[in-house]
């Protein structure tokens, strides 16, 4: 798994990347009670406004960790927001990103330096 400093986490299944936001962040979030996920075929650079996860608390924009295309997004977490905060890294998905440069990889942060990131 790789880690952003916004808080997203991916998993690397060939040049396809699922990406979805870190315990820490739901944590910080507290239940989530809406999910907007991208449309499939959206184009992105690293760093763009890809979702939006809100809880009672607060809305947060989910950033592009990398730049590539949506291929495919996880419509349970948009029907039941709950998933996300039950299970963040796992069913709690968001949406897969096929990376446009594989090398970009690299620029992210593995478990051990997101950790101590987040202390």
């Amino acid at each position: 798994m790789k880690f952003t400093e916004d808080h997203e986490w991916l998993k690397l299944e060939g040049d396809v990347a699922t990406v979805g936001i870190t315990e820490h962040a739901t944590t910080q979030l507290g239940d989530l009670v809406f999910v907007q996920l991208p449309e499939i075929g959206t184009k992105l650079a690293k760093g763009d406004d890809v979702a939006v996860v809100e809880s009672v608390k607060a809305a947060s924009d989910v950033y592009a960790p990398l730049d590539g295309e949506i291929v495919e997004v996880n419509e349970a977490v948009a029907n039941d927001p709950s998933i996300v905060s039950s299970d963040p890294q796992n069913a709690g998905w968001l949406f897969k990103l096929k990376l446009a440069d594989m090398n970009a990889l690299e620029s992210l942060m593995d478990e051990a330096a997101y950790k101590a990131l987040v202390g």
